[in-house]
């Protein structure tokens, strides 16, 4: 379901309601751990804390205590066997907030990979990675620890991937993946390759509360999108993004290669005409991004403070922002697509693009029903909104 449908709304109303079983709230963002916290008060939910020998032992207590749980996805990366079983035996369900990183690629350079097992701290079975040096400390614990998971792979004989364990959806009782778009998700892939069934539900607002159906409703606002989202129509400033692969990490990866980097001068130039001159906005208002890496050789004066990561998610602290620049070029990772493909798995490139820029946009004041402008420079990025936009419009 599309955001502002009331999806965490019809999770918190039925932790609330179903009091036979115990709940895993799992979110990207610990504003949303202490609301449900406060908003499912009666089902006396808990977040691990950090105390003794950490947050994921605390949490053990807690599971061990047959308690409801509100975590944060950075803990739920590092659930063990033992998480596992505690989870199995206490007969809990899963409500996940987003899409959650089940598959990416480590960078870790072939010599540091030679290295590591030439000295025998790691070896190669069966595609998986062990660690074998136990006493190990040193630059490369947070690969030991994944290793010690058994949830690293080799992938084309010189590269690692980390794969979430699948086992962890398998011993809930049930899990519910809040988020939009789905099947253009890693997620969705990450399911397809392990063979695990889901079905999609959506919500409808029944005698004036959310509820999770198999029979949703669009929210009416849905129409009304077209109309408060103004995208800039500039051929003079859009030029740059012309070429169908224009703003992509290697079109800026290329661009820094040259000496003189005319493209990115070019690009910051149209990005303080648009926020000083077309929009006449204060920094206050403004929001804008691009890849992390080259945020520094376009930022200028009145919008660089409204800096916000483009892989941003679930957070209202951006409500107030209404004029807008989205200056990437959004693909699916080519190393995670071949890996994909290899398994037969199509991989929707343009509808992840488009889900990556939705989320993106719902930062912003549009989430509260307000209009917002935003330039957009890349045409494959444009057109994908605006195409989005018509079919919205004309939905029944």
């Amino acid at each position: 379901m599309i955001m502002g449908a009331g999806k965490t709304s019809a999770s918190i109303n039925l932790m609330k309601q179903d009091k036979n079983n115990k709940y895993i709230f799992i979110t990207p963002y610990l504003d949303e751990v202490d609301r449900i916290k406060n908003e499912c008060s009666e089902r006396n939910f808990y977040s691990p804390i950090n105390r003794g020998k950490g947050k994921l032992d605390n949490l053990h207590y807690h599971l061990g205590k047959g308690h409801n749980i509100a975590s944060t996805h950075a803990l739920f990366k590092h659930y063990n066997e033992y998480t596992l079983e505690l989870i199995q035996n206490g007969g809990y369900k899963l409500i996940l907030d987003e899409v959650f990183d089940v598959v990416k690629k480590i960078n870790i350079s072939k010599d540091d990979l030679d290295l590591l097992i030439n000295t025998k701290t790691i070896e190669i079975k069966d595609s998986y990675v062990n660690w074998l040096d136990e006493e190990y400390d040193g630059d490369f614990n947070e690969l030991k620890h994944m290793a010690e998971s058994h949830n690293i792979i080799m992938y084309n004989n010189n590269l690692m991937l980390w794969t979430f364990p699948i086992e962890v959806f398998k011993v809930f009782k049930e899990v519910i993946i809040l988020t939009y778009l789905f099947d253009a998700q890693i997620q969705k892939y990450y399911y397809d390759l392990h063979e695990v069934k889901f079905k999609y539900i959506g919500t409808k607002l029944i005698d004036g509360k959310y509820q999770f159906t198999n029979k949703p409703e669009i929210p009416s606002y849905v129409k009304t999108l077209k109309d408060k989202i103004h995208i800039v129509q500039d051929n003079k400033l859009n030029l740059i993004g012309e070429y169908k692969y224009a703003l992509s990490s290697s079109w800026f990866e290329r661009e820094c290669s040259i000496k003189q980097k005319p493209l990115i001068k070019k690009l910051k130039n149209n990005l303080v005409n648009v926020f000083n001159n077309k929009f006449k906005t204060t920094s206050e208002y403004n929001m804008w991004t691009t890849f992390i890496n080259y945020k520094g050789m376009i930022k200028g004066k009145g919008y660089t403070n409204g800096f916000i990561s483009c892989n941003v998610r679930a957070t209202n602290e951006y409500r107030h922002k209404t004029h807008l620049a989205y200056c990437v070029n959004i693909y699916f990772n080519p190393f995670l697509k071949n890996y994909f493909l290899d398994y037969n798995i199509e991989v929707l490139e343009d509808k992840f693009a488009l889900s990556e820029l939705i989320q993106w946009i719902w930062r912003s004041a549009i989430r509260d029903g307000k209009e917002i402008w935003i330039y957009i420079p890349s045409k494959r990025m444009r057109n994908l909104l605006e195409n989005w936009l018509k079919e919205l419009s004309e939905e029944e």
